[in-house]
């Protein structure tokens, strides 16, 4: 089983909003809201990204890029 979380000083608005956005999935506020919570917790943050992008080898072309373009276009030139 998780850990519970208490979110105080919810908007009205807002709480609202996710209350109906979890009715129309047929979903519970708490499972809406912990979906959510999951997809955002999956993502890398943008220091996250920049780390995995640094830590990648440098591509090496075997050609120019417009080449490549042209080539899977189907152009000839």
């Amino acid at each position: 089983m998780g850990v519970s979380i208490e979110i105080h000083d919810v908007p009205e608005a807002v709480h609202r909003r996710l209350e109906q956005r979890a009715a129309a999935s047929g979903e519970s506020l708490s499972e809406h809201v912990r979906a959510i919570l999951k997809r955002s917790a999956a993502r890398p943050t943008p220091d996250e990204l920049a780390d995995r992008i640094r830590a990648r080898s440098p591509v090496r072309l075997t050609e120019p890029t417009e080449d490549t373009i042209r080539r899977l276009r189907g152009s000839p030139d």
